[in-house]
């Protein structure tokens, strides 16, 4: 586990921030990830695909750049590809259960103050510590 670094913690919400602004006064639409994507490859009629191509494209550009400017990104995934593959899953369908992902709601929904995107992403949270004491606590597995 890496130290905390509030710099360039407050400075990636900021990004954050600032992107889903960016989006939602340019477009109208919210930075929710999950219907970025479901909407890019399965689009309804009428609905622009490029743009939701281009956001997705530059998740994994920013990073490379990111990369490039601030030196290589740390990463930690001690799990196998089944494994991987079945948290992509679970992910996917709290998604559509939820009607949208942490950044839907969690960053866009609360900050216009939904009611309901406050509930999901205490949701999120909750399922997430749960699952965090069960694998470390639980089933032993360490991080």
């Amino acid at each position: 586990m890496t130290e905390f670094t509030p710099v360039s913690a407050a400075i990636g919400g900021l990004l954050i921030g600032l992107a889903a602004a960016l989006l939602l006064f340019a477009n109208g639409r919210v930075a929710g990830i999950s219907g970025i994507l479901g909407q890019a490859m399965w689009p309804e009629a009428g609905d622009e695909r490029g743009w939701r191509i281009a956001f997705i494209a530059g998740l994994p550009i920013g990073a490379v750049i990111v990369a490039q400017v601030g030196g290589p990104l740390e990463t930690q995934i001690d799990a196998s590809l089944p494994m991987l593959v079945l948290a992509g899953l679970f992910v996917g369908f709290g998604t559509r259960l939820g009607n949208g992902c942490t950044s839907g709601h969690g960053v866009c929904g609360m900050s216009r103050g939904s009611t309901r995107s406050v509930a999901a992403t205490l949701a999120f949270m909750a399922v997430a510590g749960a699952t965090v004491f069960v694998v470390r606590h639980v089933l032993g597995a360490s991080a």
